[in-house]
């Protein structure tokens, strides 16, 4: 691999790693809203949140793009805090990348939380442990495998992004070009060789995720299962 393939890569691995960190920090809150929550709002949201699943991802890069541009409200908004804009940063692919993975780790915390059902809860209550108390030496504990499956996924999903982070990023060596682009590139330049490393790394590594995500839930214990 070339240098320039190598930074791709490290860059890549820090994207995913950053995305998913946050993606975990703002999806638990969320699904444990989503199924907590009588609202009415609740189905709406559900749908918004699993929209990447069924939209192009182009679709959503090209919305991302108009949002955080010049004219576009997140846009006029980090110009006015003296931010400059998100296209083609690295922030703006974190940004990205969370939006496209949000369903891939909200999802498997939203199945857990809502098969833990009511009695765990009520148990803790009767304990006197304050909301807090309980989800934190109750509800993580019990959810545990659903956050591996989480963390597994969303990592994975993100350093396999193409259509967004391209779109959003564009292709900036060392400063916005992942290992998709940069395999593109390999391929337009007609230097298959070099896009095979890259498409093999790739290959390997998002069955590898996926084979351990499956080893890890085959091993959990059955009262563990949420």
């Amino acid at each position: 691999m070339t240098a320039t393939d190598l930074q791709a890569i490290w860059l890549t691995l820090q994207l995913a790693a950053t995305t998913t960190l946050l993606l975990l920090l703002l999806g638990t809150p969320l699904a444990w809203w989503l199924v907590r929550t009588r609202s009415a709002w609740k189905n709406p949201l559900r749908a918004l949140v699993a929209l990447p699943l069924v939209l192009p991802p182009t679709v959503i890069g090209f919305y991302l793009l108009v949002f955080m541009g010049p004219q576009g409200l997140l846009g006029q908004l980090t110009q006015y805090l003296g931010l400059g804009l998100l296209p083609f940063t690295f922030a703006g692919l974190v940004l990205a990348s969370m939006l496209y993975s949000l369903p891939f780790v909200v999802q498997p915390l939203y199945n857990a939380f809502d098969a833990l059902g009511e009695r765990p809860l009520e148990v803790a209550a009767t304990l006197r442990a304050g909301p807090l108390d309980t989800f934190l030496t109750v509800v993580l504990p019990l959810t545990r495998p659903a956050y591996l499956t989480a963390l597994v996924m969303g990592f994975a999903h993100t350093v396999g992004e193409f259509g967004v982070v391209l779109m959003i990023g564009g292709n900036i060596p060392g400063k916005t070009s992942v290992v998709s682009v940069q395999m593109y590139d390999h391929v337009e330049a007609l230097d298959y060789l070099q896009a095979h490393y890259l498409a093999a790394s790739l290959l390997l590594f998002s069955f590898f995720s996926l084979l351990l995500l499956y080893a890890l839930n085959q091993a959990r214990p059955v009262d563990q299962l949420p």
